[in-house]
């Protein structure tokens, strides 16, 4: 039997009564908003840092300013004004606070101020940029990251003239003989590494805390790692493949605080990916994540335990079926707390640190960036469908939150919202399949509505209940549009069988289940048949194309960023696991390879489609967006291209996604009004 679930957004989780005339939602209102960044909680637990980051469209810039948040009253003080300052931080008595700031036209460099109060002062006077810092127990030191090239051999005026004479040379080409030679919308090929400093807060003098290394932390950015209690160790996150990085596996490594010892590794037993080092409150134990499988990069994360007295792994997390992140101990050492997306939500859970039963903590949302306080409380931001990300409290056991911010009051104030279903329908082989329905504002059950299917990329994620700047479906709906959101085999959150199920054939079944919501949704009687869309980017500008050559249902499509030719993904930026992840490759099992590429279904096609890539998506490079374009209009077929020559895989700047939203919905309207 079909289940229908009303999602309820109870009184605590509304920011604001609507506005009694508010105004049509758009783009615009989009990036008036201000996005709430990770809270980081005082020693004592009584106060938060925090960063706002706003938009001017018409400059098409950001500033990030950082606050101060009074746990109990909700009361907030900026504390910082350039506009650029980043990741604040906490001295371990509470008197201090550090952040990174880009202010003065330098890359950017940690800075110190008295609990807020005052001038900043400036600790590190370094060529290249700095992240990731954090303060090492004794309060005399702080840890940082940063990129630089291995020849300068501790010599930072050397580094200085090294990227002198990169920026100043005239050559251009980029050369290589690794396999992975450039990531996400950056080549790799300029020498530079990450790695781990410290510098001495009186003297600036900067330690080099793992010299020698030539590898890569995260490849999107930032550094996992944590300090021991006692300062004397770090434990870090690295990949472990040396080059030509024909994979990448992140490992753990430990690594004296003083940059005078060897790096060890304490996970070489594990061939996939270990992340997120936290040391226990007594220091004697190491919380870290663990994938099993190498070659699927959604596996299941599971929370291990490493005692570093008789160095033995723990995994805590071996019977639950849950992908864990962002965990933090209890200052008790007793629990451990963590995120991890469950039925298309991300709950806050917590469960002992010896093992045992998990439980759910706060399951409304979407929650992330959890701070344990002293006090027996959790900091954490929350979103959902309907509310930008805000920071939030609520006591270590299951219960409600407190909201404490209300960061984007009166955006929301001036807009009016639709509203929301959570249902569940029978897709492909008589599975469950979950699914959001966004209504556009005054829905009227009585009259026919156009739809429009979003299909969200990976294919290992979903659309959740969260808020989303680059594919808000409330913005959609707007015009008088019904969204449906299904998470179709392959999406994350129903567990890791459910999740798996679609490797060797990303088509299959993910084609019957969206076919099934659209069954669904027209046969929940206020749908026209004949003004149906489907929408998506990434794979689900790959299930665009699939459904371009096996269907002529919709009126028109939108592929933002999507595979079209699976040969050209062996061009992306990490090929490794994409033999496992399609059954097949150019130069192996060729035609089972081919059975789910949308490229061979071109003489197919009949319905329009909009078309949008960058230039600087090296995720999906931009070949595959040109190539269906260019068939398509060879074929005589409607369609248009938007091409972004400074973007990557995501539209990021502010105007550039103010026109794309205007183009998508322009489309949508040629079709469906």
């Amino acid at each position: 039997m079909k289940k229908i679930t009303v999602l309820l957004i109870s009184a605590a989780f509304v920011l604001a009564a609507r506005g009694m005339n508010p105004d049509g939602f758009t783009a615009e209102h989009l990036w008036q908003m201000r996005r709430a960044g990770a809270p980081v909680v005082s020693p004592d637990g009584s106060r938060t840092l925090f960063t706002l980051t706003g938009y001017d469209i018409e400059t098409n810039e950001a500033s990030t300013f950082i606050y101060l948040l009074n746990n109990e009253s909700g009361e907030k003080r900026q504390l910082t004004f350039t506009g650029r300052e980043s990741a604040p931080f906490w001295c371990p008595e509470g008197k201090h606070i550090g952040f990174v700031s880009r202010r003065d036209g330098i890359p950017a460099q940690i800075y110190i101020m008295e609990d807020g109060l005052g001038e900043a002062r400036r600790i590190t006077r370094l060529p290249v940029g700095v992240f990731a810092p954090k303060w090492f127990p004794d309060g005399k030191r702080i840890s940082f990251a940063a990129n630089i090239h291995p020849d300068y051999n501790g010599c930072f005026e050397k580094l200085e003239e090294i990227i002198k004479k990169q920026r100043e040379s005239k050559v251009t080409a980029k050369v290589t003989e690794n396999v992975m030679y450039r990531f996400w919308d950056r080549w790799l090929t300029d020498g530079f590494y990450p790695r781990l400093f410290s510098v001495d807060i009186e003297s600036g003098e900067v330690t080099d805390l793992m010299p020698g290394t030539q590898n890569y932390f995260a490849m999107m950015g930032g550094v996992s790692y944590d300090i021991s209690p006692n300062g004397s160790e770090i434990a870090v996150s690295m990949n472990s493949i040396p080059e030509p990085f024909e994979k990448l596996n992140y490992d753990i490594f430990l690594l004296p605080a003083d940059g005078s010892g060897e790096m060890r590794n304490i996970t070489t037993h594990n061939p996939a990916d270990d992340t997120n080092p936290v040391y226990s409150p007594c220091g004697s134990l190491i919380l870290y994540g663990r994938q099993n499988q190498a070659d699927f990069y959604a596996d299941n994360i599971q929370m291990v335990v490493y005692d570093r007295g008789n160095e033995t792994h723990r995994n805590i997390t071996a019977d639950i079926d849950l992908s864990c992140e962002q965990w933090q101990w209890s200052h008790d050492g007793s629990t451990i707390f963590f995120h991890a997306q469950h039925q298309a939500k991300k709950p806050l859970f917590s469960i002992p640190s010896g093992g045992g039963a998990h439980t759910i903590l706060f399951d409304e949302g979407n929650n992330n960036n959890l701070q344990v306080t002293p006090g027996g409380e959790i900091i954490f931001t929350h979103d959902n469908l309907n509310s930008p990300a805000d920071i939030y409290i609520t006591r270590q056991r299951r219960g409600n939150a407190r909201q404490l911010t209300s960061v984007n009051k009166d955006v929301l104030d001036a807009i009016k919202l639709g509203n929301i279903e959570n249902v569940t329908y029978k897709g492909a082989n008589g599975a469950d399949i979950q699914m959001y329905i966004v209504y556009p504002p005054d829905f009227d059950p009585d009259k026919k509505y156009p739809l429009v299917l979003m299909i969200h990329g990976g294919p290992h994620s979903i659309f959740g209940d969260q808020w989303h700047y680059r594919w808000n479906a409330h913005l959609f709906a707007e015009p008088g549009y019904v969204m449906a959101l299904p998470n179709f085999h392959g999406s994350t959150s129903f567990g890791q069988e459910f999740a798996q199920s679609i490797h060797g054939s990303h088509a299959e079944l993910p084609f019957r289940d969206i076919m099934k919501a659209t069954d669904y949704m027209t046969g929940r009687g206020f749908i026209d048949e004949t003004r149906m869309a489907a929408t998506g980017g990434s794979y689900g500008g790959y299930m665009v194309s699939w459904i371009a050559g096996h269907t002529d249902r919709y009126a028109c499509l939108v592929n933002h960023a999507g595979v079209y030719n699976i040969h050209m993904q062996f061009s992306t930026d990490y090929t490794w696991y994409r033999p496992h992840q399609y059954s097949g490759s150019p130069w192996e099992d060729f035609d089972r390879l081919m059975e789910a590429n949308p490229a061979m279904f071109a003489h197919n096609f009949s319905t329009p489609m909009l078309i949008i890539h960058g230039e600087l998506d090296y995720r999906v490079p931009v070949g595959h967006g040109l190539l269906v374009y260019g068939i398509y209009k060879r074929m005589g077929l409607d369609a248009r291209l938007i091409y972004y020559p400074d973007e990557n895989h995501w539209i990021l700047s502010p105007q550039n996604s103010l026109f794309w939203y205007n183009e998508f919905l322009d489309w949508l309207a040629r079709y469906l009004d």
